[in-house]
């Protein structure tokens, strides 16, 4: 039968080592993130373990029927309210007992989510997404495993309610009832811990970095590449393409692509580099690094979390072609200001945005200190504005703000540790100068 999902064409020993550090948490009822830097394939391995059975029953041998994955792409719903967030579960839920053809299951659900859909009500729609679980997990004896795909681009409009669900979920079902996450960062250091406090147990500190590297998924999507153009590369030419790109999934893929064109240069990385695709690529790392962590990559100085997510390896970038984009970049950039836009509710830093860069709470708490720029604002105040639900409210000590405020430097400022933009007032509070 032909295959109706890409993923299933890959080879069972895809991502080996990760997907089976990722079941190895999810089987003794934890939720694992999935991490590593844009364009190294963090969607892939949430997509494999939803459609690749070889590679399911790799890892999970005979248990392989009774652990159920719901891939869903949280881009999509990123700007949503809770209701249709659990709308877009529920259909994702019934879509994927579709797929692996447990059709009686999926008109189970599919009866709850219509019953549920006539009222509009997001009380009478999260029942339904409990009946759902469990009935599947009760009745059908499966292990649902709930997939969220780039995570961090609904983050910026998450409520704590959407961590409280997926504890009531789990405190339905206990070990049937498990979450991967597909993050750039670990939810713990991009969340504040308010958010997902009901949730903190199950998911803090369960990580799984991902390498720049897959070697079998690379040699695979080379040869898919060679499939469908009908040209082929040298060894030589792939071996150049990983040595330049670092073996980095969507770079690489974007070289062969070049090379196949018929396009080659005795100087790759230069070609490379002349084509909007692969520069579009780089930047998009680049723009993912904070100031201060484009500044340990440019000075080479060690940092332990670009070292966790395999970009630096004692200091020295892993991605050759990214230092040299790098080397090109404009050097000794004028000093911008940091702004908020009433229009857009944006958040600038000279031309570009840096919103999506900030968790609702340092997009909260930088938008009330850029309004009441150049004036001392007392930590109680900060708190009581930036926090207006007295139950929110309780959980936020000075040393919370503190941290929150540290964190936020490293997004904001050009140099976290000279705080041109946000400025301690001792035994008071902050100030801040754009």
């Amino acid at each position: 039968m032909e295959p109706t999902n890409f993923e299933q064409l890959y080879p069972s020993n895809t991502r080996k080592e990760e997907i089976g550090k990722t079941i190895s948490i999810i089987k003794t009822g934890r939720s694992a993130q999935v991490i590593g830097i844009p364009g190294v394939g963090k969607s892939n391995v949430l997509r494999l373990l939803a459609y690749n059975k070889s590679i399911r029953e790799l890892h999970l041998g005979t248990e392989e029927d009774n652990f159920h994955f719901i891939y869903m792409d949280f881009s999509e719903v990123r700007t949503r309210e809770l209701f249709d967030i659990i709308k877009f579960i529920l259909i994702s839920l019934s879509y994927s007992l579709g797929e692996r053809e447990l059709f009686s299951e999926q008109e189970a659900v599919n009866s709850f989510i219509k019953d549920a859909l006539s009222f509009k009500d997001e009380l009478i729609l999260s029942q339904a997404l409990k009946k759902s679980v469990d009935y599947l997990a009760k009745e059908k004896h499966l292990k649902l495993v709930f997939m969220f795909d780039r995570f961090e681009e609904y983050i910026p409009n998450i409520d704590d309610k959407f961590f409280l669900n997926l504890k009531i979920l789990r405190n339905r079902v206990k070990f049937s009832f498990t979450a991967i996450f597909a993050v750039t960062r670990p939810i713990e250091d991009i969340l504040e811990t308010a958010l997902f406090g009901e949730f903190y147990e199950f998911i803090v500190g369960n990580h799984v970095f991902l390498p720049i590297k897959d070697t079998p998924g690379l040699a695979f999507r080379f040869s898919y590449l060679e499939k469908i153009t009908g040209k082929k590369g040298t060894p030589k030419d792939k071996e150049e393409i990983e040595r330049i790109t670092g073996g980095h999934g969507k770079i690489a893929k974007l070289a062969y692509e070049i090379i196949l064109s018929g396009e080659n240069d005795k100087d790759l990385a230069a070609l490379l580099l002349s084509k909007k695709s692969v520069r579009g690529a780089l930047f998009e790392i680049w723009n993912y690094l904070t100031p201060e962590e484009q500044n340990d990559v440019e000075s080479g100085d060690n940092n332990s979390f670009l070292e966790q997510v395999y970009l630096l390896d004692k200091g020295k970038l892993t991605i050759p072609i990214f230092a040299e984009y790098i080397k090109a970049l404009p050097k000794n950039p004028v000093k911008t200001g940091v702004t908020y836009d009433p229009a857009t509710n944006e958040i600038k830093k000279g031309e570009e945005i840096i919103t999506d860069k900030l968790t609702p709470s340092e997009f909260r708490l930088l938008k009330f200190l850029i309004q009441n720029e150049a004036r001392i604002c007392e930590k109680d105040e900060i708190i009581a504005n930036t926090w207006k639900d007295t139950k929110t409210q309780e959980g936020v000590t000075d040393q919370a703000l503190d941290q929150i405020v540290y964190r936020m430097r490293k997004k904001v400022e050009d140099d976290p540790n000279k705080h041109t933009h946000i400025q301690t007032v001792k035994g008071r509070g902050y100030k801040f100068n754009s």
